[in-house]
């Protein structure tokens, strides 16, 4: 029998179910093992109150514990694009260091895209301006693991028009295919929430495969829509998607975190989807 393609009445009418039979956490565990990677869009560390609030940030953060996580909208969007952190407050709380960037001193990263690492070496750091009107960008870097295993993340945060997340999609799966193969993390805020052949999302499964069912991270309140996303380039090379979902995830920013587990022997033993 052939299974209904998801529509985005599904997904909604999907996310309210199960929202009404999960309660709020007061604190987040879980029995993974592996690398723990996230990405959260901290809109400005302006809360769904309304309220700037850097601090409720970097809490979520530390609730979260991550090896890896990739910050959307950490800078001001004009003028200097200071970054809103305590980057060395965050170091000492979470032994998170963050990734340099040559030429931006005031800013955490390029174009609001931040990423911070745990351990390992990250090295061939490029930043990369996506095509649109609106001013995207998305980081590339290797980071070389402890137990001498090698990790690509591109952290991306995509645009509000359709036809420039196509375009945004398309130049990142070009950059991949100009580099050597690698073990490859995709994450970040899409902006993405249709679903089938005209999304955006349809892009990248030639190279990440077909995508993983949809975790929903906005509004950060009462979350329907699946705009954030984790996909690697290797078949089982995530082992679980989930929502961060705790009391203060849902004021300090309009997206929840997403957050991933990277099984690290599959870091090597698995090939690539597509070569």
């Amino acid at each position: 029998m052939t299974q209904p393609k998801p529509n985005l009445r599904t997904q909604l009418l999907t996310s309210l179910r199960n929202r009404r039979s999960q309660p709020v956490l007061s604190a987040v565990e879980t029995p993974h093992s592996g690398l723990l990677v996230a990405s959260y869009n901290v809109h400005k560390c302006v809360g769904a109150d309304g309220r700037f609030d850097p601090d409720r940030v970097m809490e979520v953060i530390c609730e979260i514990g991550p090896d890896v996580i990739a910050l959307q909208e950490a800078d001001k969007r004009f003028g200097d694009k200071v970054g809103l952190l305590d980057m060395a407050r965050l170091a000492r709380e979470t032994g998170l260091t963050r990734m340099p960037l040559a030429g931006r001193p005031q800013s955490h990263g390029w174009r609001g895209n931040v990423l911070l690492f745990r351990e390992g070496v990250m090295r061939n750091v490029h930043p990369v301006v996506l095509p649109g009107l609106e001013p995207r960008g998305a980081v590339v870097a290797e980071i070389d693991l402890s137990d001498g295993s090698e990790l690509r993340i591109i952290a991306a945060h995509l645009g509000l028009l359709r036809w420039a997340r196509r375009q945004q999609a398309d130049f990142i799966l070009r950059l991949m295919r100009e580099r050597e193969d690698c073990p490859t993390v995709l994450m970040g805020d899409f902006n993405e929430w249709r679903l089938g052949e005209r999304s955006a999302l349809s892009r990248f499964e030639p190279v990440f495969g077909p995508l993983p069912p949809p975790v929903p991270s906005f509004p950060a309140r009462l979350p329907l829509l699946a705009l954030d996303r984790i996909m690697a380039n290797r078949a089982g090379l995530i082992r679980d998607v989930q929502v961060h979902d705790s009391p203060v995830a849902r004021l300090a920013s309009d997206h929840l975190p997403l957050k991933a587990w990277i099984d690290l022997a599959a870091l090597s033993s698995h090939p690539a989807i597509l070569r």
